[in-house]
């Protein structure tokens, strides 16, 4: 039970808080299109060491240590990937490496999370996180990550993070926020009531979000007592409700998630239970955040040299002359010198088997080249 007295809230003290279990679920099944040539089908963004030697998968999988124990944490990711990510985290459980048997989009992945999380424990709490999202402030992170956790689990309402806008991005979906709720002073996150959700605007209506000042970017993260996201699945997605169900009591449960999981429907978490449920409360997250969403987000991690340049080429030699704003990456084994000469505003990445060369400004283009199979 919850504890009735709680004059600190620090993390350790949120943590022994938790008696109802907390189950940690990170979605890792990109298709990795935007980040070609180094991410493909197999190695998607979240299995590559953009940002440092580790991937973004494991500094993910790095938030959560001294929140739940290692058997609470669960990856979500498709047949495809499960070799390499299983590389990637060799130390972690190998039977929470769950790979999806087809792509059905994130309601599902969500239904699968809270199934499981049932498997383990009647009260569990879910929270379902993306696997290629920055956050520096780790310690920030967790703190919120507790105090989401509790709101979850004494109202009863699915809980969303909500980031403070840095610009009118379209490239994101926008909460409308509410009113804010009542919370105890020595707690650090604000809790505002979600009115609705917007999918990704046009760029009129994304200034317009942007400069009222109650919208926030959705930025995938989730938390819910597993019993409430079941009681919207019964009201709003009877399939999911079913799935859900059958799945916990099953004996076979691997064989029960590949036969029935492609049977469900392929839609969003957010229009198939978030938009309508009975209550939603986002959590203002004052951590650092960015979804790495292009090559162009590199710059902001790995910096620049006094040219504008932002190279990751490892022991590979770069050699530049009155090239200024240009991204490098190399990844070819083969140590080829990359030389950049008289130009600006590039993105080159270089593999062993490909070689990009795109205008900043056309990175949102990468996912139409029409590639030949052997190289997606």
């Amino acid at each position: 039970m919850i504890a009735s007295n709680i004059t600190h809230r620090n993390p350790e003290n949120l943590k022994q808080e938790l008696s109802s279990p907390l189950f940690i679920f990170i979605m890792a099944g990109g298709s990795g299109e935007r980040f070609w040539p180094a991410s493909r089908k197999a190695t998607p963004k979240h299995l590559l060491r953009l940002l440092s030697d580790k991937t973004l998968l494991e500094q993910t999988l790095e938030r959560f240590h001294g929140i739940v124990p290692r058997e609470h944490i669960f990856i979500l990711t498709n047949e495809a990937q499960v070799e390499a990510t299983h590389k990637a985290i060799p130390n972690h459980p190998l039977e929470n490496i769950i790979a999806e048997p087809a792509k059905r989009d994130t309601a599902p992945a969500a239904t699968l999370a809270t199934a499981m999380a049932l498997r383990h424990h009647p009260n569990a709490i879910v929270g379902l996180f993306p696997a290629d999202a920055t956050i520096h402030n780790e310690i920030l992170f967790r703190e919120q990550l507790l105090e989401a956790s509790r709101m979850a689990r004494e109202s009863g309402a699915l809980i969303t993070f909500s980031i403070q806008p840095s610009r009118p991005s379209i490239s994101f979906g926008y909460l409308d926020l509410g009113e804010r709720l009542d919370t105890p002073q020595d707690q650090k996150t604000i809790f505002r009531t979600v009115r609705h959700f917007v999918e990704k605007p046009a760029r009129e209506k994304a200034e317009e979000f942007f400069m009222s000042g109650h919208y926030g970017w959705n930025a995938g993260i989730f938390l819910w007592n597993a019993i409430s996201f079941l009681k919207e699945c019964h009201r709003q997605q009877p399939s999911l409700a079913s799935f859900t169900e059958e799945l916990i009591v099953s004996i076979e449960p691997k064989k029960y998630i590949l036969e029935n999981f492609p049977t469900l429907p392929k839609i969003s978490v957010d229009y198939a239970i978030m938009e309508n449920a009975t209550q939603v409360i986002a959590a203002i997250a004052q951590f650092d955040w960015d979804d790495v969403g292009q090559w162009t987000a590199l710059p902001k991690h790995l910096g620049v040299d006094a040219a504008g340049n932002t190279m990751r080429t490892g022991s590979h030699k770069i050699v530049t002359h009155n090239a200024t704003n240009n991204i490098v990456l190399s990844q070819d084994s083969n140590e080829k010198t990359i030389a950049l000469c008289g130009v600006e505003n590039l993105v080159v990445v270089q593999t062993q088997d490909a070689l990009l060369i795109c205008h900043r400004d056309a990175v949102e283009q990468i996912k139409q080249l029409p590639l030949p199979d052997t190289l997606r």
